[in-house]
C-alpha cells in the first residue's frame, strides 16, 4: 500500500453561505491528493501527458461523512492499494484539524494513449516505480 498526505486550507471561496465546504469542491481536492502523490511518485502529470500519457477520470465515489468549514486545515490522504491495469483505482480519505475522517471515496482513472486516443495497460515505468515502492512497504504517509 502506497500512502501519501497533502494539506490544505478551505478557503473562503471553498464554501457556501453557510460557511461548509460545498459538496462539489471534494472533486478538486481529490485531484488535488492524486496530482501530489504522483509528484511523490517521481513523476508529473506534465511529464507523462509529454509521454502522450493521458489519465481521465473513469468514475468518481464520494462519500460525505462530516462538514468542514471555512479556514479548516484538511489533510487529504491518497491511497494506491493495489497496483493498476488499464484502470486506475486511487481511495482518498480527508481528515480535519483535530483527526477526524470526514470524507472518504475514490476515483477510477484510465490509462489513455493522445494519440492512439485509446485506454492501454499502465506504463512499465510506472508499475515498476509502483512494485518497487510496494514492496518496500510504503504504508505510512510521505507528505506531512
Amino acid at each position: 500500500m502506497i500512502v501519501t498526505e497533502t494539506k490544505i486550507r478551505v478557503y473562503y471561496q471553498d464554501t457556501d453561505q453557510m460557511g461548509v465546504v460545498y459538496y462539489g469542491n471534494y472533486a478538486r481536492y481529490y485531484e488535488i491528493g492524486r496530482t501530489e502523490m504522483i509528484r511523490d511518485l517521481g513523476f508529473t502529470y506534465k511529464q507523462m501527458e509529454e509521454m502522450n500519457i493521458m489519465l481521465p477520470a473513469r468514475s468518481l465515489k464520494i462519500n460525505f461523512l462530516k462538514p468542514a468549514h471555512y479556514d479548516d486545515l484538511l489533510t487529504i490522504r491518497t491511497i494506491i492499494d493495489t497496483l493498476p491495469k488499464v484502470k486506475f483505482p486511487i481511495k482518498t480519505e480527508i481528515y480535519n484539524e483535530e483527526g477526524e475522517l470526514i470524507n472518504s471515496g475514490e476515483t477510477v482513472l484510465v490509462f489513455y494513449n493522445s494519440i492512439t486516443n485509446k485506454p492501454f495497460a499502465a506504463p512499465k515505468f510506472f508499475i515498476d516505480e509502483l512494485t518497487r515502492l510496494f514492496n518496500n512497504d510504503v504504508s505510512q504517509p510521505q507528505r506531512k
